[in-house]
């Protein structure tokens, strides 16, 4: 069960991390698409 806890963790980092490069990549395409 410990390591079921430590893939789950890593899991929501990365769901976490992901999340927040989207919206920055989305932000920069709406940037350049604006200009």
């Amino acid at each position: 069960m410990e390591s079921a806890n430590q893939t789950y963790a890593g899991f929501v980092s990365l769901v976490k991390w992901g999340t927040i490069a989207s919206v920055v990549l989305a932000a920069i395409v709406v940037l350049l698409i604006s200009s």
